[in-house]
């Protein structure tokens, strides 16, 4: 009956088998194996079938597959009786004939459990007394799969079918997980031979926060990346240009990274309590051209706002938006070669936001960014046109009829410093001079980002209000500007002009 199935069970490792009701499998201390196929009612010991199995050996582990009831995989010990062999057999026929499956994994690491994965049919992983190994022939070889871990024994295994991870219990040295199975999944010989391959990357999670960096002295588990992790492999080092280039459902480029970056206008923007915590982003993630399999991770954001030389900034950034959840696509280009893989980025299951409510964030925090990147740009114009001037107005300060010029320049150039001290704060020279100095427009607006995009909700109605009130200041800054550029530039360069000053002038030795 039931109950002595149940306590049958406990003092035997056995498992059911997930795809045929009443299968079950059993392993003792003593290397009895047994099956049953109508729930407990009737067992058949196939302990004699497995052939080379040692008299007294433990059956560690049994694994019933996830694709075939007929099926399972054992994983058995002896270095109890200092034999510390590995022992891996396979049955496909309810265990009438079983097949001894150890070639790749060394003789002196003994065998504790065997897993198939539940989304390939054959992808075995085994955990031994030494490391772990995988085989993508359902056995016939294995190849190691230590990866990162660390010499240890590897005591149990499991995989996490929805999220597709492989959870490693050690003796003594944590769980470990291997957090995107993914790549195995389609790992093929082709793969190996093909000069580039691109993997269809695995679906992520819009989450709020990210994956800090841990010093190595850290007693904790590093978190998965926080984004959208890319795999492709290069069959050989290249020294063409490869690019990374995400886009929309409709195909429309949302942000592209390459192998060779353009040097970015200006240096990394210090930044205090941003959305992801973080205190400064560290620049663009450049991809790599190693031969081999590569990773790269997109943090789900769009382009960042414009920024400029030594930009700094109190509790604001200019990070682009994250992307809403949806349907998306990753290009790579390389060689004059093109892969195209869809994902999907899905929103955290434990929130109730609207696919609109998503949208309404991301509407205004592009309007945010777009309007940031508006004031940056006019910064820089502003102090590209005042250096122009002051060249200029410090070249002909001793030529003859020249004060007009000059002091038109200086006028020029206080007009222009003004509208730049209202949209940033030009006293700032450390992180901590905002708290000394009044935060100007481009500051208020970019805090005005942090504060939308720090939860996954809808805009509140006072964020709408804040936006309208600060885009309204920063454009009429930017129609004082205009106004100058437009009016008082022509009539100083034509001041310039009507002097007709030589573009070579020769000090004399009194000028110096």
């Amino acid at each position: 009956d039931n109950t002595s199935v149940e306590y049958y069970c406990t003092i035997f490792c056995g498992m059911e088998s997930p795809v045929k009701a009443g299968v079950i499998w059993t392993g003792s201390d003593d290397g009895l194996v047994q099956v049953t196929q109508d729930g407990g009612k009737n067992w058949n010991n196939v302990t004699k079938n497995i052939k080379d199995l040692p008299e007294w050996i433990q059956i560690n582990s049994l694994d019933a597959s996830p694709h075939d009831a007929a099926t399972a995989y054992v994983a058995a010990t002896m270095y109890k009786s200092d034999d510390n062999k590995p022992y891996l057999y396979k049955t496909n026929d309810y265990g009438k004939t079983w097949k001894k499956i150890t070639k790749g994994i060394p003789d002196s690491a003994f065998t504790r459990v065997i897993r198939e994965d539940p989304h390939r049919k054959g992808l075995l992983y085994a955990g031994t007394e030494t490391g772990l190994y995988v085989s993508y022939d359902d056995g016939e070889n294995w190849q190691s799969l230590q990866l990162n871990l660390p010499v240890v024994p590897i005591t149990d295994l499991i995989i996490q079918k929805r999220d597709k991870d492989l959870v490693v219990a050690t003796q003594g040295r944590a769980f470990w997980i291997l957090d995107d199975l993914t790549v195995l999944h389609q790992m093929k010989d082709e793969v190996a031979k093909a000069d580039v391959h691109l993997f269809k990357p695995e679906d992520a999670y819009r989450t709020v926060g990210g994956a800090a960096p841990l010093p190595p002295t850290a007693a904790v588990g590093q978190n998965p990346a926080a984004g959208v992790v890319v795999y492709y492999h290069l069959k050989t080092k290249t020294t063409d240009e490869v690019t990374l280039e995400f886009l929309d459902a409709a195909g429309k480029s949302i942000k592209k990274f390459t192998s060779k970056p353009k040097p970015e206008e200006g240096a990394p923007t210090p930044t205090i309590a941003d959305d992801d915590g973080g205190f400064g982003r560290g620049g663009t993630p450049k991809v790599n051209t190693d031969a081999g399999l590569n990773r790269f991770v997109w943090d789900t954001r769009y382009a960042d706002a414009t920024k400029f030389p030594n930009l700094i900034m109190w509790a604001g950034s200019v990070t682009g938006p994250k992307a809403v959840p949806g349907n998306y696509q990753v290009r790579l280009t390389v060689g004059g070669k093109t892969l195209i893989e869809n994902f999907e980025i899905k929103k955290d299951p434990r929130l109730a936001t609207s696919t609109e409510d998503f949208a309404k964030q991301f509407d205004l925090l592009w309007r945010i960014r777009t309007k940031l990147s508006d004031t940056h740009e006019a910064i820089l114009k502003i102090r590209d046109v005042r250096k122009q001037v002051d060249d200029v107005t410090k070249r002909i300060a001793s030529q003859p009829n020249s004060k007009a010029v000059v002091e038109a320049g200086k006028s020029l150039n206080a007009k222009l410093t003004t509208i730049e001290e209202a949209l940033y704060q030009t006293k700032n020279q450390s992180n901590q001079d905002p708290l000394n100095y009044p935060i100007r427009l481009n500051n208020k607006l970019a805090a005005l980002g942090g504060s939308v995009s720090g939860s996954d909700n809808a805009p509140t109605d006072q964020a709408y209000q804040v936006y309208n009130d600060l885009a309204s200041r920063i454009d009429s800054e930017l129609k004082k500007l205009d106004d100058v550029l437009q009016a008082e530039v022509p009539a100083f360069n034509k001041g310039v002009k009507d002097l007709e000053i030589p573009a070579i002038i020769i000090k004399s030795p009194s000028d110096k």
